[in-house]
């Protein structure tokens, strides 16, 4: 049975990591968000590295989280509602395969539930097909200092004002119920 302080990993990545960062912080039940880089050939990524495409890697969230509290469907239930899961290598106008869509698995239960997901909203939700791509985990590198918690840390930038404040108002919009207090 697991306890009070339970914790399990997702890591997601789904464009820009600011936008991903500042939607899970909002959830019951994480514990912690990273911004970093997953999913490349390069040991050791740095932004400038990534943002140029030259490494292979996404941008990308690691969360730690209780699986009591919130689970690792609910979690993909945010990720699939607040970016568009059907556009290749894209989200608004950043473009590039560091900003694919991608669920890194860490075990075989995420894959499975990963999978049956995505074939529930590929014959439910979306007019496109969902080209988030399926994967198993692979090293993390933390972002530097200035992309963690970037939207708390800079919320009058115009980035946050027009792209990140709507994903957070879709968030309150589908997920009331799973936001954390104010």
């Amino acid at each position: 049975m697991r306890t009070e302080q339970s914790s399990s990993v997702a890591t997601l990545a789904n464009g820009c990591f600011w936008c991903a960062d500042a939607v899970f912080r909002k959830l019951k039940g994480v514990h912690s968000v990273t911004s970093g880089y997953t999913g490349g050939v390069k040991e050791n990524a740095n932004y400038r590295a990534v943002v140029h495409g030259d490494t292979g890697h996404a941008e990308a969230i690691q969360i730690r989280f209780n699986p009591d509290i919130l689970s690792f469907r609910d979690i993909l239930a945010v990720f699939f509602t607040t970016h568009d899961p059907t556009t290749l290598n894209r989200q608004g106008h950043d473009r590039g395969t560091q900003y694919r869509s991608v669920i890194f698995y860490h075990n075989d239960e995420q894959k499975q539930t990963a999978q049956a997901v995505i074939d529930e909203l590929n014959t439910t939700t979306f007019s496109g097909k969902i080209v988030t791509a399926l994967a198993p985990a692979q090293p993390f590198y933390e972002a530097e200092l200035m992309h963690q918690d970037f939207y708390n840390n800079y919320t009058h930038v115009p980035y946050c004002q027009i792209v990140i404040n709507p994903k957070l108002q879709k968030l309150r919009q589908h997920f009331a119920d799973k936001l954390k207090p104010v």
